[in-house]
């Protein structure tokens, strides 16, 4: 899209030094999670806030393949495509929320795969995941830019609805190692408790309502860990 080519140019064409921008995306996890109740706050803290600027752009229940355009489908289920519409619509979040000015560091914060965990397509998502991150790289033209990896919950560790839970999860932790500007969180502790109804959940899909103040804090202090090397 022509919004994608143009963020590159608009970011290298003016030379003031901009802000922090974290962008965080993925599904439900992460649509249900709200940075103003932790993740801002923490980042505030630590750079002030006239230095950050924090964008999401979250839908449940979504494929990777709606971020990702790379994306290509296994041979058994040809009908799959790769749709980027989410990808775009988190990207124009961002060129709305910076205009023309070029943000002094980039973090994208990713929390997502349970779609691909239930429809049996871990195999594609160290790719997805990997090809997504350099697509970021790409369209801000920079190789600096920093990823944080939020990983499956123990929720479908044993449960056959999600055959390749696990599969994921491994995954997510595997590309986290693999550079120096990756990092991932634990979510296995945050889904038990009262839920943003009052309901009690154990080990649930989503995350009790301390537990996503508990997921904004741990992906802040990751972005920090990461960010403060380059103060």
């Amino acid at each position: 899209m022509a919004l994608l080519f143009s963020l590159g140019t608009l970011l290298t064409a003016n030379a003031q030094q901009g802000k922090h921008l974290f962008m965080l995306s993925g599904q439900s996890n992460m649509a249900r999670l709200n940075p103003e109740e932790s993740f801002t706050p923490l980042l505030a803290k630590t750079f002030g806030s006239q230095n950050i600027v924090v964008v999401k752009h979250a839908v449940g229940g979504q494929p990777i393949r709606r971020w990702y355009k790379n994306w290509k489908a296994p041979a058994d289920k040809p009908s799959l495509v790769a749709a980027p519409d989410l990808y775009d619509s988190l990207m124009l979040g961002v060129q709305q929320a910076i205009g023309s000015s070029k943000p002094a560091t980039v973090t994208f914060i990713w929390m997502q795969g349970e779609r691909e965990a239930r429809e049996g397509l871990g195999d594609l998502y160290k790719e997805s995941l990997l090809g997504l991150y350099q697509q970021v790289c790409e369209d801000f033209q920079r190789t600096d830019i920093n990823f944080i990896i939020g990983r499956l919950s123990d929720f479908g560790i044993s449960n056959a609805e999600y055959p390749d839970w696990n599969k994921i999860r491994d995954i997510e932790m595997q590309v986290a190692a693999s550079n120096p500007r990756f990092a991932w969180i634990d979510t296995d502790d945050l889904n038990d408790g009262a839920d943003r109804n009052g309901k009690m959940v154990t080990n649930d899909l989503h995350m009790s309502a301390e537990g996503y103040k508990t997921m904004g804090i741990r992906f802040a202090q990751a972005a920090i860990r990461l960010l403060q090397p380059q103060q």
